[in-house]
């Protein structure tokens, strides 16, 4: 899990996308959150969704399987729900889990 949040971290912030994090190990508010927005189809059949999780705003984008999928693909943007030319400052979220 920490390899898959440094890979997204790494990436926005090498592209300099800005970004939220939202750790859910120490704030059961963000924990709470992330329950709520990552859409039933996209959850586990058991237990909590395991981040790392993005969101644009408190739209679900997805899991890092998605995004390391567009990322492969050079989708990345249109993945993040990005219009904005590579170099510009968006806000992205991403729910993790620090530990």
């Amino acid at each position: 899990i920490k390899k898959q949040q440094q890979d997204v971290l790494g990436f926005l912030e090498a592209n300099k996308i800005e970004f939220e994090e939202k750790d859910i190990a120490a704030n059961e508010e963000n924990r709470k959150w992330m329950r709520e927005n990552v859409p039933e189809d996209s959850r586990p059949a058991s237990g909590n969704p395991l981040p790392p999780r993005l969101f644009n705003d408190s739209r679900y984008l997805g899991d890092y399987e998605a995004f390391f999928e567009a990322r492969e693909n050079n989708a990345v943007y249109a993945f993040l729900g990005l219009t904005a030319p590579p170099g510009s400052k968006v806000s992205v979220y991403i729910s993790h889990n620090k530990k």
